[in-house]
């Protein structure tokens, strides 16, 4: 019965049972994570594999729901009101799901299949929440790659900007002004999550400086993305094909592998 009823659920009412679905533990364990968790002196956070484990689960119905949806539109608006649901729901649910990992060591050569399940590689941490999220990526592969690569596995070209030398104040300001969602940002030699929505941007991401572990930061705590000089930006949730091949199951074809 109540899978029944989410198929009728209109976008208008997403949002709002997205906000059940996370629960209160979700939800405040999110407001920690963004709402001062990296401001001032830093305090440690514990992973949280169950909360991990849970969402995943939950995300996969979602999207199994949503994909019976999209299969069953009639006409192309049909569709794109699917695809916006979808949209919502990975706002929702990727987020929390990179805060589930704070805390959680970083190494060169780490290669954690959960939240504090041993220590992470950047590009694993990008790599392991988008597969855990639903998209079918060989993670092992797409965590090997370049970041520009790991981009382009899921994005086009023109989808992706890229700055090189820019100050880092004007860098920021720019992504402040950008339309909401998740994105994946490419370093000079790092990889990670952007997520911009509200005021300002959260950098996560497997730092391999201080503190040495899954972050959350703000604009003027990150480190890592004012200190690189080649910075590759591209939403993930704003994109149709994105959200088509997450929907569809579609396998993602790594870039260079």
């Amino acid at each position: 019965m109540r899978k029944r009823w989410l198929l009728l659920i209109p976008i208008v009412a997403i949002a709002g049972i997205a906000g059940w679905w996370f629960r209160a533990p979700l939800i405040d364990r999110w407001r920690t994570a963004s709402g001062g968790a990296e401001h001032g002196p830093r305090r440690k956070i514990q992973p949280d594999p169950k909360t991990y484990a849970v969402l995943t689960k939950d995300l996969e119905r979602w999207r199994k729901d949503l994909s019976k949806r999209h299969a069953q539109a009639k006409t192309e608006d049909e569709r794109a009101a699917v695809e916006r649901d979808a949209r919502v729901v990975l706002e929702h649910a990727l987020p929390t799901m990179m805060r589930c990992w704070l805390g959680t060591p970083w190494d060169f050569n780490g290669t954690a299949k959960g939240p504090g399940a041993g220590k992470i590689a950047c590009g694993y941490f990008v790599a392991t929440v988008l597969k855990d999220a639903g998209f079918q990526v060989d993670r092992y592969q797409l965590a090997q790659q370049p970041s520009e690569n790991i981009l382009r596995s899921f994005l086009a070209k023109e989808s992706c900007e890229l700055s090189v030398g820019k100050e880092y104040q004007a860098f920021a300001t720019q992504v402040e002004a950008r339309e909401p969602g998740v994105y994946i940002v490419g370093l000079d030699s790092h990889v990670a999550f952007v997520v911009i929505g509200g005021e300002g941007f959260r950098f996560i991401h497997s730092s391999g400086s201080r503190p040495w572990r899954v972050v959350d930061e703000g604009r003027a705590e990150a480190g890592v993305l004012q200190r690189s000089k080649w910075r590759m930006l591209g939403n993930l949730t704003a994109d149709p094909a994105v959200l088509n091949r997450w929907l569809k199951a579609e396998k993602i074809v790594v870039r260079g592998a």
